[in-house]
């Protein structure tokens, strides 16, 4: 009985850590990213059919799929991610009138930049000589 209350607690993270990375793809405030990670983490411990779904999904599972194994992105979507993060923050900083509002999201564009950049990068070449490919393992 506590390993099926426990599944089902870890699914529903799982799933709530979704929705919340969705909703961080268009608000740069929420990040995106750590939200996926813990979605994975919480469908690997509870159910490996979600799991399976958020590494082969046909928009995000690359990402996630290169990140988890390799701890690396491609140049390219560093690049973008930094112009998407970097854009969505200016538009936002622009339109709030608090200087401590403005502050926290310099701060927040200053820690996510950070982080992408201390990332590997790796070229298309790199990427597939890594192991990558478009059929992901089995898991």
């Amino acid at each position: 009985m506590l390993v099926t209350v426990k599944k089902y607690f870890l699914i529903a993270g799982g799933s709530i850590s979704v929705a919340l990375g969705v909703v961080g793809i268009f608000i740069p405030v929420l990040p995106t990213t750590p939200f996926f990670l813990l979605a994975v983490f919480c469908y690997f411990r509870s159910s490996k059919r979600l799991y399976k779904w958020m590494i082969h999904h046909k928009i995000f599972g690359v990402y996630i799929y290169n990140y988890i194994t390799y701890k690396a992105v491609l140049k390219s979507t560093k690049i973008g991610a930094l112009i998407f993060l970097w854009t969505g923050l200016s538009v936002s900083i622009l339109v709030i009138d608090s200087w401590y509002v403005r502050a926290f999201l310099i701060l927040i564009g200053v820690g996510v930049s950070i982080h992408l950049v201390l990332l590997k990068t790796v070229n298309k070449s790199e990427y597939i000589s890594l192991g990558y490919t478009d059929e992901k393992q089995e898991v």
